[in-house]
């Protein structure tokens, strides 16, 4: 059961206040309570879970393999959980997140259904006056905010998005009793990671599935399979090599690139290494490709030929199949959705694809999606329309630091961080998977781990020399901003459009162009906040 705090405790005052009770906020609370500082944490949902809590769409599961996903800080946790399929889908993953907040009784210390407006910045006193949607205002030493990468849901910007009178959900946003698609009329915008994953589960049952595509994604095989018993006692067993591998891979995955340049073999070698790949579970075709893949048009070509064949071999219909190729960006340079029979679900009778280029969405209507080929009727429409990625959890919420400036406004033009922790002008503040944040481009809880654990021995190390303020130095951040575009340059992903680079074209306003994650890799990332904290916390003012 759910604690309850009341509005005295809401109004308190703490060591630290926290925004969010997913998987880094839960850590990062877990971490500061054994320092035995006051911590609070406000979670706008019923429960803990984050993500998992959020988006409970059909289909929705890992695409890291449920054992290198899960929290390494407790042997116990590790012993006592049993991963059920090699891939956990959403329903037992949060399972596993609220037998953590069980083990570790970490509700008595989170405020939820309190979603926050508002943090400002005190310079007088040395806090940040944090509010809740509810007007309770609380206040704290340090901010932490643990609001994710990809929390801030956006419905497209389509004229009469409210007249629809049947059934309408968003994935991100999802209801918690079960929809049932039999015998309906569905109809879903978006063809990305979790479209695809919702396309796949619906056209099981549906009674017929349209589904409106802008730009088709290259698709890889998820290979998912139950875990049987000796393979859970090896799983077991194997945490500290699992987890060792993890914080050697450039995106802290169980996949390691291929030292080889793509044309360090022969035509035939690649392509049945192409083929092994293909054949083989997870993001290895993504993470463990030639090391070129991701950073020479050349090498990306010769992928792109094999995943368009791949395609063409298993939509039955050539037409189709040609829609279902990706024309505007390469294998890789846009995150790569995970499937299983996602393409087979073209061969279905009752499937039919809209190409969007070719038939544009002219409007939403009461019953149902007009084209410019004719009106569509459905009892159900699914928004499968990405978020307002990185960033965009930061501007619902009212962010104000020294002066009064606003951080939205400081961003307005792209993020500006230190080490993707911290962003001058807003002492601390510090900010899990923040932008410019191994964490937001990386098998996430492991570089979660990372980030949680730097912030915590941050705050230790400013309690034990009785410093009270922490802030990025300007220079310091631009530095880090500056190291963080060139080092995206190198990667073929900065050349195209996608939430990686800023961009959701169902969001309203539009932004400039500006990259969100770091590309430098998670050992890189580690080892340079390694070396910060070394040399006591260079680029931090501390007072």
């Amino acid at each position: 059961m759910q604690d309850r705090t009341s509005d005295q405790e809401i109004g308190s005052q703490f060591d630290v206040i926290i925004i969010g009770a997913g998987i880094s906020g839960m850590y990062q609370l877990y971490r500061l309570r054994k320092l035995g500082l006051t911590v609070r944490v406000f979670e706008t949902g019923k429960d803990v879970g984050g993500t998992w809590y959020w988006n409970r769409y059909p289909g929705a599961r890992f695409d890291s393999e449920s054992y290198s996903y899960g929290y390494s800080f407790s042997e116990e946790l590790l012993q006592e959980w049993e991963w059920q399929e090699h891939f956990s889908a959403q329903p037992e993953t949060l399972r596993y997140l609220n037998y953590v907040a069980d083990k570790f009784d970490l509700r008595k210390d989170i405020v939820f259904e309190s979603p926050i407006k508002s943090a400002s910045y005190e310079k007088a006193e040395n806090l940040w006056l944090v509010t809740s949607d509810k007007g309770h205002t609380s206040s704290a030493r340090f901010l932490i905010t643990a609001i994710g990468p990809i929390s801030a849901p956006t419905l497209p910007n389509i004229e009469g998005l409210d007249s629809y009178k049947g059934e309408a959900y968003h994935t991100g946003n999802w209801p918690h009793e079960p929809v049932d698609f039999r015998h309906k009329r569905v109809g879903i915008i978006g063809t990305g990671a979790t479209g695809v994953q919702v396309i796949q589960e619906v056209a099981k049952t549906v009674g017929h599935l349209t589904v409106f595509q802008r730009s088709p994604n290259y698709c890889a095989p998820l290979g998912n399979s139950a875990i049987d018993e000796p393979t859970q006692k090896k799983i077991k067993a194997s945490y500290p090599e699992i987890f060792k591998r993890c914080s050697e891979t450039h995106g802290a995955f169980l996949h390691k690139a291929d030292p080889r340049s793509a044309f360090d073999v022969t035509s035939e070698e690649r392509q049945a290494f192409y083929e092994k790949l293909y054949a083989e579970p997870g993001f290895g075709i993504w993470m463990g490709n030639f090391r070129d893949v991701l950073v020479d048009k050349r090498a990306n070509d010769t992928m792109n030929e094999f995943m368009a064949r791949k395609i063409r071999e298993r939509v039955t219909d050539p037409e189709i199949a040609e829609q279902l190729i990706p024309i505007n960006h390469g294998f890789g340079t846009r995150r790569i959705p995970m499937e299983t029979n996602y393409y087979e679900v073209y061969n279905q009778d009752n499937v039919k694809l809209v190409d969007l280029n070719e038939e544009p969405i002219r409007s939403i209507t009461p019953l149902g999606i007009l084209t410019e080929s004719g009106e569509y009727e459905f009892d159900i429409i699914i928004y499968a329309t990405g978020f307002d990625a990185v960033t965009g959890s930061f501007d619902k919420i009212d962010i104000r630091g020294e002066g009064g400036r606003r951080l939205k406004d400081k961003w307005s033009d792209g993020p500006k961080t230190y080490l993707g922790l911290q962003s001058a002008g807003f002492p601390n503040m510090l900010t899990l998977v923040g932008p410019h944040n191994a964490a937001t481009f990386c098998n996430i809880p492991r570089c979660i781990e990372q980030n949680v654990d730097w912030v915590t021995d941050l705050i230790l190390f400013m309690r034990d020399q009785n410093l009270v303020k922490v802030v990025a130095s300007e220079a310091a951040e631009e530095e880090w901003t500056e190291h963080v575009l060139e080092t995206a340059e190198k990667m073929l992903f900065a050349k195209v459009d996608s939430w990686f680079m800023g961009i959701n074209k169902n969001l309203a306003h539009k932004r400039k162009r500006r990259f969100l994650l770091y590309a430098g890799g998670s050992p890189a990332y580690r080892e340079r906040c390694n070396e910060v904290a070394a040399d006591n916390y260079r680029g931090f003012q501390l007072e």
